[in-house]
């Protein structure tokens, strides 16, 4: 359940939507460097192949990487899950974070999307403080209304929550894989979009986030304000036909 020391949060009226932002691998073009950690994580803990790995943690991205490893290895012992996980963790911020940087649209997209009076959010399996520091360091955290990390609950509980902060107004989550589009199709009211991907040995094309349910997605997020405009304004949360990035 999600809660903070301060107590429940008050519903709050804003003026015309709300987008909530996963992290790595839709602000942070992160999942690269991430990808190569949790895959020499694996084969340190599970023997698994390094590039055997690196597949399956991209294949499973969005969930938590606990849930990850229970999926991927249910048969290992649950204190073997939890130090790698732990190390994973601990590894991500030193071999990963302190490495990363936005994808080259975000500075101005989050500064196009507050100037039209967007309310902006972010949900993160990450530990909220250091997002914080993350989208602080790279001088994003401005644009953010609030920050929902992994102290907060699931992905699915963050948009429960902002969707109760936020009550009668449009609301969409921006994700970068299967799992956020089904945890935002899950919440009522929530619209799932999505970045598509492509790294070496994988990639997630803009139809295979529209057959998990984005109603727009595409490999840059340079075209989301014109994309959130035809959203709120379609019934059903059905867009017209989009002109997509073609991807080199």
């Amino acid at each position: 359940m999600v809660g903070r020391p301060e107590g429940t949060i008050a519903p709050i009226r804003v003026e015309r939507g709300v987008v909530v932002f996963d992290l790595d691998g839709t602000i942070l073009d992160d999942l690269g460097l991430i990808s190569v950690v949790a895959a020499d994580v694996m084969f340190k803990a599970f023997a698994t192949p390094p590039d055997e790995g690196r597949i399956h943690y991209l294949a499973t991205t969005g969930m938590p990487f606990e849930a990850q490893l229970a999926q991927l290895y249910p048969q290992a012992p649950p204190a073997l899950r939890a130090t790698t996980a732990r190390t994973f963790h601990q590894r991500k911020v030193t071999e990963a974070y302190s490495k990363t940087k936005p994808f080259p649209e975000i500075p101005k997209l989050l500064k196009r999307l507050g100037s039209e009076r967007w309310t902006l959010a972010v949900s993160t399996g990450a530990e909220a403080e250091m997002a914080d520091l993350l989208l602080e360091r790279e001088g994003l955290r401005y644009w953010f209304e609030e920050v929902l990390g992994s102290a907060d609950g699931t992905k699915r509980e963050h948009l429960a929550e902002y969707r109760r902060r936020y009550p009668d107004v449009p609301m969409f989550l921006v994700g970068d894989s299967r799992f956020d589009m089904e945890a935002a199709q899950s919440v009522p009211g929530v619209t799932p979009v999505g970045r598509a991907s492509t790294l070496p040995g994988w990639g997630l094309t803009p139809q295979d986030l529209e057959q998990w349910g984005a109603k727009w997605a595409d490999y840059s997020l340079t075209g989301l304000p014109e994309a959130l405009d035809r959203l709120a304004q379609a019934p059903s949360g059905k867009a017209r036909p989009r002109r997509r990035t073609r991807k080199a």
